[in-house]
């Protein structure tokens, strides 16, 4: 008997991940069907895909976006559209929904993922913020409602697919870094990057949240964060090296020292695979293989906690626990479109997010209420900061 195939929630379905689980989609109709669609205002890029996969509920969290979706969708098509950040709840708990793919930027995912989880619905989650802000609350959620959480970050994937039910042998995580366009500068010279510099990412092709993030290596600050709480494993047994290649993705080393590293060319396609087919792994014939022969060199490398700081406040944040990592992530979006708006430089980035840091008093993450609250501190905090400068 065939496997029952699986409903698909796709928050964040016209940025990159969403985009390129839409293909992962595609090329397996025959595994994958999409009850949902949510995005925030692309209703152009949305229309052919609701016309293409029929889900039940279309949301875009812009309410003129969604109304010029409706107004364009052929009258034979059978969906509900609707706009708010509340309606992502309803579109992440649709009907037949096995599985929801958390891939809108940001800390806006986070109360729809724990709508889904409430819901018993699995979560392939893409969405690193959604850990970093809430991972104690989130975690403590999939445990009681016995749902899975299953990373779609290549790194995250990539240790999920090492350690491989062998979570007890753990001794060590390596989370690689490419390093990002400015690996090598020194403070002087990242003081004059400018905005098209940033987003020139040297491996990966990606959002502009996520492109910058890279490029100050927040991006790997945050993944540290969300490894810790994915794996249960310890910031001082999370190292980071920068792998300028792309090629390894993250390595487990094992109690005995031996070293477990998953491999693959630079495609978001395949760690979204995994998560959405798991526990089977599909054939995937669209996809180029790994030519080590044509890789020839693969270096590693220290980051450089001087030049690109922000790594070392994730750090700092997540050994410090409480609510500190909800104020790290929420002061970085601020700050981040900032240098987006040109408001502030490059390294201002993470000044900003330092000053927020040191002006918040913890407090326990023990609710979404808290999460929400602490967020919209840090958010008022940056901004304030921000308008000094």
């Amino acid at each position: 008997m065939a496997p029952k195939k699986k409903g698909v929630s796709i928050l964040g379905a016209t940025g990159s991940i969403g985009t390129s689980a839409i293909d992962v989609i595609r090329n397996n109709k025959e595994h994958f069907f999409v009850t949902a669609l949510a995005a925030k205002s692309s209703w152009e890029v949305l229309l052919p895909l609701v016309i293409e996969f029929e889900p039940s509920i279309v949301v875009l969290t812009d309410v003129a976006a969604a109304s010029a979706l409706e107004s364009n969708l052929p009258q034979s098509q059978k969906c509900r559209v609707m706009s708010g950040n509340k309606a992502l709840d309803l579109a992440a708990t649709a009907d037949n929904t096995d599985i929801t793919l958390c891939a809108c930027s940001g800390a806006i995912g986070l109360k729809s993922t724990v709508a889904a989880i409430k819901a018993g619905i699995d979560i392939a989650l893409a969405n690193k913020e959604v850990l970093v802000a809430g991972g104690k609350y989130v975690t403590e959620l999939v445990k009681k409602h016995k749902v899975k959480l299953l990373p779609v970050d290549s790194e995250h994937s990539a240790i999920f697919q090492a350690i491989s039910g062998r979570s007890e042998d753990v001794s060590k995580i390596i989370l690689t870094a490419s390093g990002g366009p400015f690996y090598g500068k020194s403070c002087e010279d990242l003081k004059r990057v400018t905005l098209k510099d940033a987003l020139k990412h040297p491996n990966w092709s990606m959002g502009h949240k996520i492109t910058i993030d890279s490029a100050t290596l927040m991006n790997k600050g945050l993944e540290v964060i969300e490894a810790h709480w994915l794996f249960s494993v310890d910031y001082d047994n999370i190292d980071v090296v920068v792998h300028q290649q792309s090629i390894i993705h993250s390595l487990v080393e094992m109690k005995d020292t031996s070293v477990i590293a998953q491999l693959g060319l630079p495609d978001m396609r395949l760690p979204i695979q995994y998560a959405l087919s798991w526990p089977e792994r599909f054939v995937s014939k669209q996809y180029p293989s790994l030519d080590l022969i044509k890789i020839g060199t693969m270096t590693f490398l220290e980051p450089d906690l001087k030049a690109f700081p922000a790594l070392r406040l994730a750090y700092e944040s997540g050994k410090a626990g409480k609510s500190f990592s909800t104020v790290l992530n929420s002061s970085n979006e601020i700050a981040v479109e900032a240098f987006v708006s040109k408001k502030i430089s490059f390294t201002a980035i993470s000044h900003v997010v330092e000053e927020v840091l040191n002006k918040h008093i913890p407090v326990d993450v023990d609710s979404l209420d808290v999460i929400i609250e602490t967020d919209e501190w840090a958010r008022n905090c940056a901004h304030d900061i921000i308008d000094s400068m």
